[in-house]
């Protein structure tokens, strides 16, 4: 698939959806090519953040002892829930979606957009590579509105809806709900430990 297609899926319903839905890959190929190599990198980040420059460049400022955290541990049990967190939303998605009478989505298409959902924030990772903490927070607000962007004309596209669906907003608005409630679940996790 094209580059430019691909970075278009978060702004439009015409472009690269129905590519993506007749290409079919199984759940167990978006698992193992998208799923896993994405999820790898917000982990990654994080440790590489939390070990070469949390402490030098934020001290105790952020958090007391946070440069002293088991980031090993911490990224090992993001990474996990990550993964888990995959087959649930698609889940969550094809029970939401289906839930509506107006509404009907496949479980492929369901963890097609499990799977892409995420990459966004996954990608956002990448920014923990600047010592900044407010660039890190815009990074991420930015990506979590991409994410839901991709959501809703995902659901436009994979179930066939028009434009300015007030539907598709709200079940959008649903799965985004969940979703955010999981990315705080996994946030509190690092934070916890």
């Amino acid at each position: 698939m094209n580059p430019l297609t691909i970075i278009q899926l978060p702004f439009t319903h015409l472009a690269g959806w129905k590519d993506l839905q007749q290409r079919h890959p199984s759940i167990a190929t978006l698992a193992w090519c998208v799923v896993l190599p994405m999820s790898l990198l917000p982990p990654l980040m994080l440790y590489y953040a939390g070990t070469h420059y949390v402490g030098t460049y934020y001290g105790d400022t952020l958090a007391l002892g946070l440069a002293d955290r088991q980031w090993r541990f911490i990224t090992t049990i993001l990474f996990l829930a990550e993964l888990l967190t995959f087959f649930v939303m698609g889940w969550l998605i094809y029970a939401v979606v289906n839930s509506n009478r107006e509404l009907s989505i496949s479980y492929h298409d369901a963890y097609l957009l499990a799977a892409l959902a995420p990459l966004p924030l996954w990608s956002s990772a990448i920014a923990l590579l600047i010592p900044s903490l407010i660039f890190n927070a815009l990074a991420v607000l930015t990506a979590l509105g991409i994410s839901c962007s991709l959501v809703y004309h995902g659901l436009q596209a994979l179930c066939a809806r028009s434009t300015n669906d007030v539907t598709t907003m709200s079940v959008t608005y649903t799965i985004m709900a969940a979703g955010v409630l999981a990315w705080g679940v996994l946030m509190a996790i690092v934070w916890a430990y």
